[in-house]
């Protein structure tokens, strides 16, 4: 049987790996709930944002016109050139961190919700108008809620993108949290913590995900009742 020595610096082993989840939790901890809360906090400013932005594009005709593509050429901006900026423009606490995950996770919302908005079945609309049913009517029920699924596509992708988004906010500029860890444990060589917050960001990110299934369950459920 061959062996292969490979250094830590280089490729750690897995029992190195769950180890660093033992000897050195309460800086995982430390640093993890304060990306958690950017995490958070950005990804619900995202969602109230999106919408809002969707409602008023959907009242108001121009609005979609003049917004929608401006905001398309904004997403084609790759999101690592805008954090220093936003490093530089308003330092290295927490709230550059959260406007980077509110950047990252509005578009795909806003363009999933206003896309469940325009394409609710004509027949239905007609049907509202012959009821003389005013536009605020209209859109609270029948375009909400036929365009809740497509806002949970949306919420889905999203919430694959807020931790990550964190996290790469902080590697570019920050003092605490898991891209700081992550930053500070590359230059050390120490990859077997580098793995190790790396897992938790994608366990993070599942959980994220998988509470935004268990919601569009709950409400997709009710909404068929």
């Amino acid at each position: 049987m061959v062996q292969f020595d490979i250094p830590q610096y280089l490729l750690p082993a897995p029992t190195d790996i769950i180890e660093v989840f033992f000897t050195d939790y309460e800086n995982l901890i430390n640093h993890s709930i304060i990306t958690i809360f950017e995490s958070i906090s950005g990804f619900m400013l995202a969602v109230l944002i999106a919408l809002l932005m969707g409602i008023l594009m959907d009242f108001v005709d121009i609005i979609r016109k003049c917004l929608y593509p401006l905001m398309l050429i904004t997403q084609m901006i790759p999101t690592i050139t805008i954090a220093p900026l936003l490093v530089i423009w308003f330092g290295f606490g927490i709230l550059p961190k959260t406007l980077m995950v509110i950047l990252t996770c509005f578009f795909p919302i806003l363009v999933s919700f206003v896309d469940g908005l325009e394409n609710v079945d004509k027949d239905y609309l007609n049907l509202f108008k012959t009821m003389n049913a005013s536009k605020l009517d209209t859109f609270i029920h029948l375009k909400f809620p036929m365009s809740i699924e497509k806002l949970f596509s949306g919420l889905k992708i999203s919430a694959t993108y807020a931790v990550m988004a964190a996290t790469v906010a902080e590697w570019l500029g920050g003092t605490v949290g898991l891209g700081v860890y992550m930053v500070r444990s590359k230059k050390a060589y120490a990859l077997d913590k580098v793995f190790a917050s790396t897992i938790l960001i994608v366990i993070f990110s599942l959980i994220f995900v998988g509470v935004v299934q268990i919601i569009r369950k709950k409400v997709l459920k009710n909404r068929n009742v």
